[in-house]
């Protein structure tokens, strides 16, 4: 079963963390979950939202792409459909977001040399306007992707570092250790074998968090020690989860060994619709 933030906050007391719901509301975010089945594409309405398969695109749209090769088609994205799901409203009431992704799968967000190696496309208005694209010639095989559907609904997501979610950190070493297992027990093995695509609400992290790295690398910073860290540091939070796209066998997507692409944006981008304006991290085991 989905969950919710009651029957968390239930798991937390049983685990012995009753101190800790008091910081229930760092501890939690909505997030928009993505399941994802595979289809004919050609079943598929021109503009229905879509993991893979070819972008339905407005006229005049260039295929993004780079380093002289036309980028991996990820997914499109109908914001009228994430609408009801979407709890904080954070994402616009309608238009849709078009993701690409370096075809190569050699772009992990790590150097700020890696900028442009993903394209995030948004068009507030596509109301009857959009055809079928065709892959580009020079694109490759094995960079293309099976389209799926996609369902949307609500699902509640945790922090998996809670020092660096909550402004007034106080726990001990022992509760952090006890959530930390908390974690390891909250979802069934089936849960946990399909696919974790998501926008919004807390990362699935892999590796290390990170809205730090985005706010660094982004800035051109990739040793922590300059002393111009420190600052940008102070705000790497205002960084969001767009968009998770995990290892989707139904998709024939495989991001390193059997990792995540994750799309990054600012508070402050998303609000202005900037999303030319993202920075992506690939993580795998």
């Amino acid at each position: 079963m989905p969950l919710d933030k009651a029957t968390f906050q239930v798991a937390l007391v049983g685990a012995g963390l009753a101190r800790v719901t008091k910081d229930i509301d760092y501890l939690v975010r909505n997030s928009i979950r993505l399941h994802t089945t595979a289809v004919d594409e050609q079943t598929l309405q021109v503009g229905a939202s879509k993991l893979g398969g070819l972008p339905d695109l407005p006229a005049g749209t260039a295929w993004p792409e780079w380093q002289g090769v036309p980028q991996s088609f990820i997914a499109q994205i109908r914001l009228d459909e994430t609408h009801p799901y979407d709890t904080q409203k954070l994402l616009p009431a309608s238009g849709m977001l078009w993701f690409f992704y370096d075809a190569k799968q050699q772009t992990y967000g790590d150097q700020p040399s890696d900028k442009g190696g993903w394209s995030v496309l948004f068009s507030d208005n596509v109301q009857n306007k959009l055809s079928r694209a065709t892959a580009p010639n020079a694109l490759p095989a094995s960079s293309r992707f099976h389209a799926c559907s996609i369902r949307f609904a609500s699902e509640i997501t945790v922090s998996q570092q809670p020092e660096l979610d909550i402004s007034h950190f106080d726990w001990t070493q022992a509760e952090q250790q006890q959530y930390e297992k908390l974690l390891s027990t909250l979802y069934s093995q089936q849960e946990m074998a399909e696919p974790h695509n998501r926008m919004l609400g807390f990362a699935d992290t892999i590796q290390d968090d990170m809205r730090s790295q985005c706010q660094l690398v982004s800035h051109g910073i990739t040793d922590s020690s300059d002393p111009r860290a420190q600052d940008l540091l102070k705000t790497a939070n205002d960084w969001l989860l767009l968009l998770q796209v995990d290892s989707d066998e139904q998709a024939n997507m495989r991001w390193g060994d059997t990792g995540m692409l994750y799309y990054w944006i600012t508070s402050q981008n998303l609000q202005a619709k900037h999303f030319d304006s993202t920075w992506l991290v690939l993580q795998s085991e």
